[in-house]
């Protein structure tokens, strides 16, 4: 079972969930998000917590709440959780301890814990699924950015070539055109006579 929240409901932001269990919390390790920020409070047996941010967004753009009194909340990106085998369930290590957080929280903020709970769902998510459709969208972008971007160098690459070709034609029309000196004193033509024939 994983429990859901919304921080904000009236503005639809900000999904926040947690497993039931440790075993969950594998799950959620295994299958998260790179928009997800892993909260764990410090020394203290206490759910995995995870926020799910938009794109664009980063750790910079959030803000705690608590149910204890001066605790000590780490936090990270999902990215940066590191899971070995020889770990415990639930449990798991850091590969950059310089992108982990700690905020001191002094005192609970009852209003924030009361308005998170009004929100709360129970789901048995597909983990995989979800982690895999997202995989399968992204990909999909990624390929029609791709092509988007063949296409654009096309049309760049026909638009040069046409272009050279336009200067080629261009230079062959005046090289076609051109007089000798000599041509010109044995013509007597007036300047405006030969003007005329150049262009």
């Amino acid at each position: 079972m994983v429990f859901y929240f919304k921080a904000r409901p009236e503005a639809g932001d900000y999904t926040i969930f947690m497993g039931l269990d440790k075993y969950e919390n594998e799950e959620l390790i295994k299958y998260g998000f790179p928009e997800d920020i892993w909260f764990h409070v410090d020394k203290m047996s206490s759910a995995h917590v995870y926020l799910r941010l938009r794109k664009g967004q980063t750790i910079d753009d959030i803000s705690e709440g608590n149910k204890v009194n001066n605790i000590d909340v780490v936090y990270t990106p999902w990215a940066n959780l590191k899971k070995t085998a020889s770990m415990d369930a639930g449990q798991v290590g850091f590969h950059n301890s310089k992108m982990v957080r700690t905020v001191r929280a002094e005192k609970r903020l009852n209003e924030v814990v009361n308005r998170l709970n009004k929100t709360k769902v129970e789901r048995k998510p597909d983990l995989k699924a979800e982690r895999e459709a997202v995989n399968a969208a992204e990909r999909a972008e990624r390929k029609l950015l791709l092509r988007d971007k063949k296409r654009r160098e096309e049309m760049e690459r026909l638009e040069k070539e046409r272009q050279t070709e336009i200067r080629s034609y261009k230079g062959l029309m005046v090289a076609e055109k051109m007089t000798s000196n000599k041509q010109i004193a044995s013509e007597s033509r007036s300047l405006q006579e030969l003007e005329d024939d150049f262009m």
